[in-house]
């Protein structure tokens, strides 16, 4: 049996793209032990995978801060004597760590996130606009360096036969012939942020459909207010920000029919419990490899702009100053995707 260290700390929807490839090496290799090491919010993620697979969770900020943090996060990490580490992130504190395991003698491995070919996808003069390797294929070629090769087989993190969480009260019961749909209106940055006023339309052309019930998902004070704002003028609209804990979202997200995000977190978390997902992409694309996990391209809104993609992960003022690539595109072309694949 070996004891294998996966490694990723951020970003959430990062660690959320782990979960397919754990779970898949999981259930390929069940002799063997494999421990992620993340931060300590995302356990979560983790608390329905296999029986093989735990979770350790740190915090960076405060207790493991600085070199001295990481050296008092090693010598913790030393004694579970492990036999092999897989770092799927490659930022500095990794390249640290693994540095100390490969000094101890320990086999490391470590991701190729292409930046060479993200790069040249999002360059303003010689873009390369093709296809690139998924961050899935990419966290399982890491485990492929150490000879370990398996297929992707996940489809849940509820597939493990354990009791998932029950919603709390006031959410009722899903009717028969009710759709249930989630929208997710915010990102990290506003190059994926689809307008609000857009999204606001998007609400109340779905409210206005006979037996449908939506559900806004966000995080923090400015989004709550916008969300509570949306809850009381439609009255199908519940906003869950600040009601449920991650595991609670995950399981409301297991019973919509449908979700709507933008490139963000919350794509991959209701694609880690299947749920058919339809998301908008601007300053970002899909090319670049975090597509939700088995999503389907027709259920990608986008449009097909001599400058997109223009960043990798958003965070790029728009270069014309009017996001023209979310601000071309219509709610109706939005409503008419969900009730395609709500019907």
């Amino acid at each position: 049996m070996a004891k294998i260290l996966a490694i990723r700390f951020s970003a959430l929807g990062d660690v959320a793209m782990t979960v397919p490839v754990l779970y898949s090496f999981a259930k390929a290799y069940p002799q063997h032990q494999l421990v992620m090491l993340s931060r300590s919010a995302l356990a979560p993620l983790f608390a329905y995978a296999p029986s093989n697979v735990t979770f350790k969770g740190v915090d960076l900020k405060n207790g493991y801060k600085g070199f001295g943090g990481l050296l008092r996060l090693y010598s913790e990490l030393r004694g579970e004597k492990f036999d092999a580490v897989v770092d799927l992130h490659d930022v500095l504190r990794t390249k640290v760590l693994r540095l100390f395991f490969l000094m101890d003698g320990v086999r490391v491995a470590h991701i190729d996130k292409g930046r060479r070919e993200k790069h040249r996808l999002v360059s303003a003069r010689n873009k390369v606009k093709s296809p690139l390797e998924s961050s899935f294929s990419r966290y399982r070629d890491v485990f492929r360096c150490l000879g370990y090769s398996f297929p992707f087989n996940f489809k849940s993190v509820f597939e493990s036969g354990k009791s998932f969480p029950s919603l709390p009260e006031g959410f009722g019961e899903k009717e028969e012939g009710c759709k249930w749909i989630g929208i997710a209106p915010f990102a990290a940055h506003k190059g994926k942020i689809y307008p609000l006023l857009f999204q606001h339309k998007v609400v109340r052309l779905l409210s206005s459909v006979s037996g449908v019930r939506i559900f806004l998902f966000g995080g923090g004070n400015r989004e709550k207010e916008i969300l509570s704002a949306w809850e009381k003028e439609f009255p199908c609209v519940t906003s869950v920000v600040g009601c449920l804990k991650m595991d609670e979202e995950l399981a409301l997200m297991s019973k919509l029919d449908a979700m709507f995000t933008m490139d963000s977190g919350n794509m991959h978390l209701a694609s880690l419990v299947g749920t058919p997902v339809v998301s908008v992409w601007g300053a970002t694309h899909p090319y670049a490899g975090f597509m939700g996990w088995n999503q389907q391209p027709e259920n990608i809104i986008q449009l097909d702009l001599p400058c997109r993609p223009c960043s990798v992960y958003g965070n790029r003022p728009c270069r014309w100053g009017d996001y023209r690539c979310l601000n071309g595109i219509s709610p109706e072309k939005i409503v008419e995707r969900i009730k395609k694949l709500t019907e």
